[in-house]
C-alpha cells in the first residue's frame, strides 16, 4: 500500500512556511472588520463622561503633568500658609513690636516668612543639597536683605495661581454666556456682541490691563477680574461657532416642540455639547494668564509691593542674573512649570473630548500579524501542511511508494 498519504513534518517544504500576499491581505480584511468591534466593545454600556475620563486617564503626559500641577499648589499655599482678608500692607505688631502683615494669617509648616530680613547665611546661597538630601536654613538662597526666597517664590506663586484662577473662572464664565447667546439667537444680538468682542480683540489686552490695573489697584485679586473681563473674546468665538452648528441639529427642534423655553434649550441641551470646546480651551486661557501676569508685573503694572507675584520677582533681581542667578531661576521655574502642566493637561482634555481620537488595540503591527499567520499555519504542519511533506518525500529518489 502506497504511503503517500503519510507525511514527515520536519521534511516539509520552507517554501510552504512563508506568508504571501493573498494571506496578508485576507488577514488585513478580517482585522479591519475587527478593528471596529473591538472599539465599539471598549466603549458599550459607557456614558460620554465615562468614555472622555477614559481617554483622559490614558493620556499620561495630562496625568503626569495634572500631578506635578497639583503638587505645586499644594506645597504653595502649605508650605508658608496664606492670608486672608486685610489690606495686605505690612504694619507693626504692637504686642511683639515686630512687622507682621495685615490681615488673618494661616500659618505652614515652613518657619520663615516672606517679608521678614534674617541674617544672611551661606553668603546668601542657597542651603539645599540634593545628595544628602537636606533643605538647610534657606533652602533658595537669600536676597541682598536677608529674605527667604524660599517663601517669596511660595508667596509669588500663590498670587500667581490666584490670577490664573479668576481669569479661567471669569473668562471661560464671560466667553461662554456671550458666545452662546449670541450664537443661539444671532441677528441683531449676534452683531451686537461680536462687534463688542471684535472692539475688545483689535486692543491689545497687555496694554489695556496694564492701564486698568495702575487705575484700580495692584493686587492679585484686581489683576485677575481685569485679565478675567478682557481675555474671554477667543472662547466666545468657539462657543458661538458650536451654537451656530448644534442649533439646527434634530434634538433643538423637538426640544422647541415639547414646549422648552430658550433659557433652557440653552443651558440643558446645547451646551452641554459644548463641553469639550469650552473645558479646553479654559485650560489655555489659564496657561496664558500666568505669562500676562509675569508681563505685567515684570513692567511694572501687575501686582504691587508690598505683595508679591513670580513675574514681579523676576523684575526686581533681574540685575543678579550674572552674580547671584539663583534669585532669577527659582521664580523662572515655577512659571515654566505651571504654564507647561496647564498646558499639557489641555492637551489631555482635547484628546479626550476629540471623537476622532480613539485609542483602539493595535493588533495589526508587523509582529503580531507574523505571530498570527504562524500559529495559523501551525495546524496546517500537522494536517494539509504534512500530507504536501509526505507526499514529497515519497516522490525523492529511492522512495518504494510502499508501507513497511
Amino acid at each position: 500500500m502506497s504511503n503517500q498519504n503519510q507525511h514527515n513534518p520536519q521534511e516539509a517544504n520552507p517554501n510552504d512556511l512563508l506568508p504571501n500576499e493573498d494571506d496578508f491581505e485576507s488577514r488585513h480584511r478580517d482585522d479591519r472588520g475587527r478593528e471596529m468591534s473591538i472599539e465599539q466593545r471598549s466603549t458599550a454600556g459607557l456614558s460620554q463622561g465615562a468614555i472622555v475620563r477614559r481617554r483622559f486617564l490614558h493620556h499620561r503626559g495630562a496625568i503626569v503633568s495634572l500631578i506635578v500641577f497639583a503638587l505645586i499648589v499644594l506645597l504653595a499655599f502649605t508650605s508658608v500658609g496664606t492670608v486672608i482678608g486685610g489690606t495686605g500692607d505690612y504694619t507693626i505688631d504692637p504686642a511683639t513690636g515686630t512687622l507682621v502683615i495685615d490681615g488673618f494669617r494661616i500659618a505652614g509648616w515652613y518657619p520663615k516668612d516672606w517679608w521678614t530680613r534674617y541674617d544672611i547665611v551661606n553668603g546668601g546661597a542657597p542651603t539645599m543639597q540634593l545628595w544628602p538630601l537636606q533643605f538647610g536654613e534657606h533652602p533658595f538662597g537669600q536676597d541682598d536683605l536677608g529674605k527667604d526666597m524660599f517663601a517669596r517664590v511660595m508667596r509669588g506663586t500663590q498670587q500667581s495661581l490666584l490670577v490664573v484662577f479668576l481669569v479661567g473662572i471669569l473668562g471661560t464664565v464671560f466667553g461662554t454666556v456671550i458666545g452662546a447667546v449670541s450664537g443661539f439667537y444671532r441677528g441683531f444680538t449676534d452683531s451686537l456682541l461680536m462687534r463688542l468682542t471684535d472692539v475688545i480683540i483689535i486692543i491689545p489686552i497687555l496694554v489695556l490691563a496694564a492701564v486698568l490695573a495702575r487705575t484700580v489697584g495692584g493686587n492679585a485679586v484686581t489683576i485677575g477680574v481685569v485679565i478675567g473681563v478682557l481675555a474671554w473674546t477667543g472662547l466666545a468665538r468657539l462657543v458661538r461657532a458650536e451654537f451656530l452648528a448644534l442649533r439646527e441639529r434634530e434634538f433643538v427642534d423637538a426640544a422647541r416642540v415639547a414646549g422648552a423655553s430658550d433659557r433652557r434649550i440653552i443651558f440643558t441641551h446645547i451646551l452641554p455639547n459644548t463641553v469639550g470646546v469650552i473645558v479646553v480651551n479654559a485650560t489655555l486661557l489659564m496657561s496664558a494668564a500666568i505669562l500676562i501676569e509675569v508681563s505685567l508685573s515684570y513692567l511694572g503694572f501687575g501686582i504691587q509691593v508690598p505683595d508679591i507675584s513670580l513675574g514681579q520677582l523676576i523684575y526686581q533681581y533681574q540685575g543678579a542674573f550674572s552674580t547671584r542667578p539663583w534669585l532669577f531661576w527659582w521664580p523662572g521655574v515655577f512659571i515654566i512649570a505651571i504654564a507647561l502642566t496647564i498646558n499639557f493637561v489641555g492637551d489631555g482634555l482635547r484628546d479626550a473630548f476629540d471623537p476622532r481620537q480613539k485609542r483602539v488595540p493595535n493588533f495589526n503591527g508587523p509582529m503580531a500579524e507574523m505571530r498570527r499567520w504562524w500559529a495559523a499555519r501551525g495546524a496546517d504542519r500537522t494536517g494539509a501542511g504534512a500530507i504536501t511533506a509526505g507526499s514529497a518525500a515519497d516522490d525523492a529518489p529511492g522512495s518504494t511508494g510502499r508501507k513497511s
